[in-house]
C-alpha cells in the first residue's frame, strides 16, 4: 500500500458544499497530502472555507484562471488565505483556454507573457501582507520553465506519465530536490473492478480537453500523434464520439488512473516514482455521482 497519500481534488457543486466541507476534514483527519480545487466553482471560496475547518492539510488552488479578476484583486484574496491557512494555501493559477476566453469576453495575449505579468502584478499589490507560494499551470517546456524563475511550483494536468521524465527534465536540479518547490499534476481517476466502465468514465472525462489545441500539442509531444491526429479529423467532421474512440487504451492508461483498488494505488505509486510530489487524484465514479467518487476513493485506503 502506498505510504505517502497523495492529494485529491475537491469541487463544491450547488447542493453539495456542506458535504464537500465534511470530506475536506475526513482527508485531513485520515493524513492526505493535501486538497486541491479545480476551477470548477468559486474555488477559492471553497479554499477559505476549508482553511477555516482545518488545521494542518496543504489546500490551494489548481487552477485559478488569471483572467477572472484583476491582479490586486487577486492579491487581497491570496494574501488573506495565506494568513488564514497559518501557510498552507498555495496559490495555483493558469491561463486556462480559449473557448474560456470567449465565454469571459476577455482578451490575451501570449501566455508566457501574460503569466509573468500576473505574477509581477500580484507580488506588486501594496498591503495585502504575506503572499502564499505561486504555483504556475504547465504543460509544455517554456510555461515548466517560467514556473522555476517566477513562481515556487507548477502543475499539470491530464499529464502523461511516460512523458514526465522528459518535461521534469526542463527544471533545475535545485528545484526537483528542493521539498518546497510544488510539482503536482491531476490525475483523473475511476475506481471499479469493472474496468471496461472505468476506462469509459475517464475516456469521456478527457474528450473534451482532447478537443484543445494546447493538450494535443503536449499529448503530441509526449508520443502520441496518431491518436491526436485521428482527434483532428474526428474533430473536423464535429464526431464527438469519434473523438473519444480515437483516444488509445495506451494514452488512457498514460494519463489517468482507473481500476480495482489495488490498481490505482499502485498507479498512484507510479506517479511519485515518475517525479510528482503532489499527485492529486481527481474522483469519478463508474456507479454514482461526486460524492460516490470520494466515497470510493477513500475506501481504497
Amino acid at each position: 500500500m502506498t505510504q505517502t497519500r497523495p492529494a485529491v481534488s475537491l469541487a463544491a457543486v450547488p447542493g453539495r458544499r456542506h458535504a464537500i466541507i465534511e470530506f475536506a476534514k475526513q482527508f485531513e483527519r485520515e493524513g492526505f497530502s493535501g486538497i486541491f480545487a479545480p476551477s470548477l466553482g468559486d474555488n477559492l471560496a471553497l479554499c477559505q472555507a476549508i482553511a477555516s475547518v482545518t488545521s494542518e492539510i496543504t489546500i490551494g488552488t489548481a487552477i485559478t484562471p488569471i483572467y477572472t479578476r484583476q491582479p490586486a484583486d487577486f492579491a487581497t484574496t491570496a494574501g488573506f488565505m495565506h494568513e488564514l491557512s497559518n501557510g498552507r494555501f498555495r496559490f495555483g493559477v493558469g491561463v486556462s483556454h480559449g473557448p474560456m476566453h470567449e465565454r469571459w469576453g476577455v482578451k490575451v495575449g501570449k501566455p508566457l507573457g501574460d503569466m509573468r505579468r500576473f505574477v509581477e502584478e500580484v507580488r506588486a499589490t501594496p498591503r495585502v501582507g504575506e503572499l502564499p507560494p505561486i504555483v504556475l499551470a504547465a504543460m509544455r517546456n517554456k510555461m515548466i520553465a517560467l514556473a522555476e524563475e517566477i513562481g515556487e511550483g507548477m502543475v499539470f494536468a491530464n499529464g502523461a506519465r511516460s512523458h514526465m521524465a522528459s518535461s521534469l527534465a526542463t527544471l533545475s536540479d535545485s528545484a526537483r530536490d528542493n521539498d518546497a518547490f510544488f510539482i503536482g499534476n491531476m490525475v483523473p481517476t475511476c475506481i471499479s473492478d469493472d474496468i471496461e466502465a472505468a476506462k469509459a468514465i475517464n475516456r469521456r472525462t478527457l474528450t473534451s480537453y482532447a478537443a484543445l489545441p494546447n493538450y494535443r500539442n503536449y499529448w503530441r509531444e509526449a508520443g502520441y500523434a496518431e491518436e491526436m491526429d485521428a482527434v483532428e479529423v474526428a474533430l473536423a467532421s464535429k464526431d464527438m464520439k469519434a473523438v473519444s474512440a480515437a483516444l488509445s487504451d495506451k494514452w488512457l492508461a498514460d494519463t489517468t488512473l482507473f481500476g480495482s483498488a489495488s490498481d490505482v494505488r499502485e498507479g498512484i505509486e507510479a506517479w511519485f516514482d515518475a517525479g510528482i510530489k503532489t499527485p492529486i487524484i481527481v474522483p469519478s465514479s463508474a456507479a454514482g455521482n461526486q460524492l460516490d467518487a470520494i466515497n470510493e476513493f477513500l475506501a481504497i485506503w
